[in-house]
């Protein structure tokens, strides 16, 4: 399968040879049909580890080099994700799923300790210190939200056998996290230029969360040769994006969109009831002349590290196009075309405004993308408040192999599977096949304490769909566990997939890693009638009130007898009194009288 990465590192092999290898940046443009694009922004960084140690930071940003060291954190894996990525429309995933994330937000590290609970105690202190650092609630992954993968993630480091024994992994998800520009302004605060140049420049917070699938990733790791003589600190920043032209294009004092004339609509006229009358939109010409000013808002302001003698072969940015569609570059730019005649690169010059206009002028030709090897796809059963069940669906559209992959969902603890009733079979049998589920890791959850940890090694066959059921109860929480919002139901998290290399094939030893995650879910739970504890609140308040009234005043105040109260007259308080009845009186008849005669 043809991916991305493997991809941008053919395009950038001749470039990147003689720079400096501490920073780098990126930029690869993937027009999809009709009128979408994908937009990959990738930054790398470099530092040597006995100068990461000493504190002297460069390209890796202080804030959370300091903190990783704090936490002994040997690895770190951090993802902002919205949207639903398309497979059928737009391929397979860029990266082939490995900056990809969740849907909102999804982390996972190495942690050295000594022990479980003290792996769990520097977890807890990285989640709390990342937090404050991206302004996120990641101080919420507790323990009911972490669990421990056994076959998913792979460490990305160079960690040798000794050293492994003591780092732990831990994982967490917080799928109702929004993301929005809070998570944005701290990610370009750990560049070098902050995002005032290069690639970066183009990161807008109304163009990035207008997108219709976006992830934001960091990955931090620690890299050493095979004799571990120098080994170094590498931290890569990832933003993908899928925009829709049409919409990027609208400037952002339009933000309302309005009907197109009649005359600068695009009709397909080979349509047989195409007329004056009638316009089929036509997918050719759709939104498919832009500039990098009309989609993100500006042209890219010059090269991050411009006074570097290196920096045009740092920043780069590429367009997977054929080379028959007119691409000019404005500037003083060296263009590179790749000999497939499918793309094209261009340095960033220095200190000056970088512009790309794709012309409308000429074909209207795309690459084609790369299908994905699982189509996978999730979603509920059942009905009522009480118990139901998740069914998976799994497609591998090879028609001559198998594919192998793990299957790893977490759970909440208020989600209580069945494991008896797992089950997977061919969508064409109603039979169970034992061959589908080859492994089987499973961790019950614990009310409060931990959730459900279910990781499956699966195997599809060939041009086969599987589907994966089980059954679960749901759990009715105490009231004070709700949400404000608690009819809106519970989030749970996406499965994470991971593709196994075909057996027997000594290639795809070294192939990286392909992750497919699927949607996360709405989860409906018992929910009480909360007016009913309020009323019960001001119920009971209000008897304690007058309960607590007449037991004070039964303690507090003494009654005595009118004739035992010294100073007492009772014929000057009868006179008093009787003054007061007859002014009273008066003025009453005084008022009457006066109404009478008006």
């Amino acid at each position: 399968m043809k991916r991305f990465s493997c991809i941008l590192l053919s395009l950038l092999l001749g470039l990147l040879v003689s720079a400096d290898p501490d920073y780098k940046e990126l930029l690869n443009l993937q027009p999809l049909n009709p009128a979408s694009l994908l937009a990959s922004f990738n930054f790398w960084s470099n530092a040597s580890l006995q100068s990461y140690e000493q504190q002297h930071f460069k390209f890796i940003p202080r804030s959370l080099g300091q903190i990783l060291q704090h936490a002994k954190t040997r690895e770190l894996h951090l993802r902002f994700t919205t949207g639903r990525w398309d497979d059928e429309s737009w391929g397979a995933r860029p990266w082939g799923g490995t900056k990809e994330g969740g849907t909102g937000v999804e982390l996972w590290a190495w942690v050295e300790a000594d022990s479980d609970a003290g792996s769990f105690a520097r977890w807890v202190t990285l989640n709390n210190a990342l937090s404050g650092l991206f302004c996120a609630s990641l101080n919420f992954i507790d323990s009911t939200r972490t669990t421990r993968p056994r076959m998913t993630f792979d460490p990305a480091s160079s960690v040798t056998d000794a050293s492994s024994e003591s780092l732990f992994l831990l994982h967490g998800t917080l799928p109702r996290e929004v993301v929005c520009t809070e998570n944005l302004t701290p990610f370009l605060k750990l560049l070098p230029c902050k995002g005032k140049a290069g690639i970066a420049s183009l990161l807008d917070g109304h163009k990035l969360f207008d997108a219709s699938w976006q992830s934001m990733a960091i990955d931090v790791r620690l890299v050493c040769p095979e004799d571990r003589s120098e080994c170094s600190i590498e931290m890569e920043q990832t933003v993908d994006m899928v925009l829709d032209v049409d919409r990027s294009k609208r400037p952002r004092d339009n933000p309302i969109p309005r009907p197109i004339p009649s005359e600068n609509l695009q009709c397909d006229q080979s349509k047989p009831y195409a007329g004056n009358e009638a316009c089929y939109p036509s997918d050719a010409n759709l939104g498919q002349s832009w500039t990098l000013a009309e989609i993100f808002g500006r042209p890219i302001q010059g090269s991050c590290l411009a006074g570097d003698p290196h920096s045009q072969l740092r920043d780069s940015v590429c367009i997977n196009i054929p080379h028959e569609r007119e691409v000019n570059a404005y500037g003083d730019v060296v263009e590179t075309k790749n000999a497939a005649g499918t793309s094209r690169c261009f340095a960033i010059p220095a200190s000056k405004p970088f512009e790309i206009v794709l012309s409308h002028i000429g074909p209207q030709t795309f690459n084609d993308v790369s299908q994905p090897s699982l189509h996978a796809s999730r979603s509920f059963t059942g009905h009522g408040q009480e118990r139901g069940g998740v069914q998976t669906l799994l497609t591998n559209p090879s028609t001559t192999s198998s594919i192998e992959f793990v299957y790893f969902e977490t759970l909440p603890w208020f989600m209580k599977p069945y494991l008896h009733t797992l089950s997977a079979r061919l969508a064409t049998s109603s039979i169970t096949s034992p061959d589908i589920i080859q492994e089987t890791f499973y961790r019950p959850a614990l009310d409060r304490r931990r959730g459900t940890q279910l990781e499956l090694l699966v195997s599809v066959p060939a041009d086969s769909t599987v589907i994966l059921t089980y059954d679960f109860d749901k759990a009715i929480l105490r009231y004070t566990e709700y949400p404000p919002d608690a009819n809106r139901g519970f989030d749970v998290a996406p499965a994470v997939i991971r593709l196994l290399p075909p057996f027997g094939n000594e290639s795809s030893i070294s192939q990286a890693p392909v992750y497919i995650r699927t949607s996360s879910l709405l989860l409906p739970l018992p929910t009480p009638d909360f007016s009913m504890p309020y009323n019960v609140i001001i119920l009971t308040s209000t008897v304690m009130a007058l309960a607590f009234g007449m037991i004070f005043n039964l303690l507090v105040r003494r009654f005595v007898g009118a004739d035992e109260v010294e100073g007492w007259n009772l014929a000057a308080l009868k006179a008093k009194a009787r003054g007061r009845v007859t002014v009273l009186l008066d003025k009453l008849l005084g008022k009457g009288k006066e109404k009478k005669i008006q």
